[in-house]
């Protein structure tokens, strides 16, 4: 699961967590659009991202942040298939933890990684989507935080 597209570095990591075991993703594409805007503006600022703080009510959202999340979706699938991985997704518009079940138990998927930026009081308070999904999904969840081109995916807490 994710909220935005994957960059170079987040592709790399999720395709070589398993070594050279050939490896299938599932991707589902929440946009945060309009929803939370006042938890991820306090995130931005926890963050010392002050700019980004200001900007958050110019995210599109509803209707809106579909065709983005789209465009977003193909370019992470396919970087994924250019990587050479098995790549298929959708973009999520409601009820993400049904979905992300169903797609668990029709794929018999091993595991869910959610790979999103901080979300420091959605984490705090456990209502971020790795800690809800680990109540529901039945396999390991991995958390991971997306980060810029240049930098690293970091692992989160457990499965």
């Amino acid at each position: 699961m994710i909220e935005k597209p994957l960059t170079p570095a987040d592709v790399e990591f999720v395709t070589t967590l398993h070594g050279d075991d050939p490896v299938s993703f599932v991707v589902l594409m929440q946009p945060r659009g309009k929803q939370d805007v006042l938890l991820r503006a306090i995130d931005d600022v926890a963050l010392g991202e002050f700019e980004d703080a200001v900007r958050e009510g110019e995210e599109p959202g509803g209707a809106s942040a579909v065709l983005p999340a789209e465009q977003g979706l193909s370019h992470t699938l396919a970087a994924l298939r250019a990587a050479g991985s098995e790549a298929v997704g959708q973009v999520v518009d409601d009820h993400p933890l049904d979905l992300l079940k169903s797609v668990v138990d029709e794929t018999g998927a091993d595991e869910v990684i959610v790979l999103t930026a901080p979300h420091f009081v959605e984490e705090f308070f456990h209502r971020d989507w790795a800690s809800r999904a680990r109540h529901k999904v039945g396999v390991p969840v991995l958390k991971l935080f997306s980060h810029a081109a240049d930098d690293q995916p970091q692992e989160s807490g457990g499965a």
